[in-house]
């Protein structure tokens, strides 16, 4: 069993990734922690009881950052056109959950529960890796301690998608993506590079829904708003970035990667772009030295991985 901490910002594509954790045979998915990203942190913290309590979800939710790690950043307006003003594509969602929450902090609950289960927990992050750097700068040992940490964000030989260079996760907050890509852990970086050819149709997930039970029925629904804004780059479909990194989990045989040192540009016009020094590579000496080497995904079997998210949502 892979021992799960989901680090997320629901987010349409974070729900399908929840679900598939929560269902997948060989996850135990041990706890939620939220970030702010595709919508406030208070609202995704709220989606994300939402999704427990009406998935069924046993696992704890811990509340985490609301602001980047640099204090100096400028918010930037949530991507409503994206997930909807509420995140879950403007469903009906309760203003309210009536759950509690874990009372630690998310960076926090990251390190007890990693310091639990020494050498196991294994750490997708699909938003900002804001909780993640938080975590590691309280507790720099839990480098060490961790299985290893699959990110989906980046781009390495593909264009960005909130600028020509960055993708929207660590263009969100490029320092602390660049103290995770850094620390002394095994990070699995799943990128726009195999993200953006990976896509789920508007049919092929109503036929889902039609088989499925109440929860994939309510994916089907929150979803509808993220495909019509899809439209530009996919035909009648969406990219499941998020559930690519889940699928990682499981099955990294269905990715082709390579590996080395890896850094993320903060400020200027690069702000947030992912760079890899590849393995073997020489250069001059420079700011990839001495770093650890990352596994970057740059290859994918797009429709092994589709059906392999529609099996495990429709066991139910």
């Amino acid at each position: 069993m892979h021992k799960v901490i989901y680090d997320t910002d629901p987010g349409v594509d974070d729900a399908m990734a929840l679900l598939f954790l929560h269902r997948h045979p060989e996850i135990d998915l041990i706890g939620i922690t939220t970030v702010f990203g595709n919508a406030s942190v208070e609202t995704t913290t709220r989606n994300a009881l939402f999704l427990k309590r009406d998935w069924n979800i046993p696992a704890p939710v811990a509340k985490g950052a609301s602001v980047t790690i640099d204090p100096s950043r400028a918010e930037r307006p949530w991507p409503a056109m994206v997930h909807g003003d509420n995140g879950l594509g403007d469903i009906d969602v309760p203003e309210t959950i009536d759950l509690p929450l874990d009372p630690r902090p998310a960076h926090r609950f990251i390190i007890d529960t990693v310091r639990a289960h020494p050498g196991e927990v294994r750490l997708v992050a699909v938003g900002r890796m804001t909780n993640l750097a938080l975590a590691l700068k309280e507790d720099p040992e839990i480098a060490t301690l961790v299985k290893d940490v699959v990110i989906m964000g980046g781009n390495f030989y593909v264009p960005g998608n909130v600028s020509p260079v960055a993708e929207a996760n660590i263009h969100g907050d490029p320092e602390a993506a660049d103290i995770v890509m850094t620390a002394p852990w095994k990070v699995a970086v799943i990128g726009l590079d195999v993200t953006a050819v990976t896509t789920m149709s508007r049919s092929y997930l109503g036929e889902m829904a039609a088989k499925g039970d109440k929860a994939v029925k309510q994916l089907n629904e929150l979803s509808q708003s993220y495909i019509d804004f899809y439209k530009h780059a996919v035909e009648d479909g969406m990219m499941v970035h998020d559930s690519c990194a889940s699928v990682y989990v499981v099955a990294p045989e269905l990715f082709s990667s390579i590996s080395g040192a890896v850094r993320v540009v903060c400020g200027g016009i690069a702000d947030g772009q992912t760079i890899v020094k590849s393995d073997g590579r020489r250069f001059p000496p420079g700011d990839w030295d001495g770093l650890p080497s990352q596994i970057v995904c740059t290859g994918i079997e797009s429709k092994k991985v589709i059906d392999l998210i529609r099996d495990t949502l429709l066991t139910a």
